[in-house]
């Protein structure tokens, strides 16, 4: 939050926050909102804001979906790398409690952003790439949040894809037999290799 203030030219609170949207009528929303308050002052939660004007709602998506940029600007020169899991929603608190911990022994900034309702949750870190320690560093830290992720019943991504950075939790995920069928529609599909070549599914 604190790099999304910076970034966007807000004044939120630099604490882990979550942002609701709420849809329906009037009435229906006030009813939504007002549930949710007591449920986050029962749990523990921070101020509760909420605002219906359209300007507002738009300037908290902006700051959400300028994160990365944000992120990147608190080490210019750096690379931001972008990695996600995706783990069942009642799993997901420990999951990103656990991960948190792992970030606050990087050598760089680390930012969590995510999707809640779904259990998919993202890091973006700024890195440099000419440095080995933070490129070993990141790595780690990587392999262990999918290590977590695949442990709780969830998946190596959940909405970046394998690439080449996954290709081996992918196996470890699936399974040989499962990457062994994929492989086989793939070669089906595309014989040639031309579609990405190298990634998702090596030989």
């Amino acid at each position: 939050m604190a790099a999304v203030n910076e970034h966007a030219g807000l004044d939120e609170p630099e604490a882990p926050t979550l942002f609701l949207e709420f849809h329906g009528g009037p009435e229906a929303v006030a009813e939504q909102v007002a549930s949710v308050r007591e449920i986050a002052a029962g749990n523990g939660g921070g101020d509760f804001a909420w605002t219906a004007t359209t300007e507002e709602r738009n300037a908290l998506w902006r700051a959400r979906h300028n994160a990365y940029f944000a992120v990147r600007a608190l080490r210019p020169g750096t690379r931001a790398q972008v990695t996600d899991v995706c783990v069942p929603v009642a799993e997901l608190a420990g999951c990103i409690a656990e991960t948190a911990r792992d970030a606050r022994e990087l050598p760089f900034p680390a930012a969590l952003v995510g999707h809640a309702a779904d259990g998919n949750f993202h890091w973006i870190c700024p890195v440099d790439m000419e440095s080995e320690a933070e490129r070993a560093a990141l790595q780690r830290f990587v392999d262990r949040m999918v290590e977590r992720a695949i442990a709780a019943g969830g998946t190596c991504t959940g909405e970046h894809g394998i690439g080449m950075g996954k290709r081996e939790h992918l196996l470890t995920q699936a399974g040989p037999g499962a990457v062994a069928a994929m492989r086989a529609l793939k070669h089906a599909l595309d014989p040639a290799g031309l579609l990405n070549p190298g990634k998702v599914l090596p030989d």
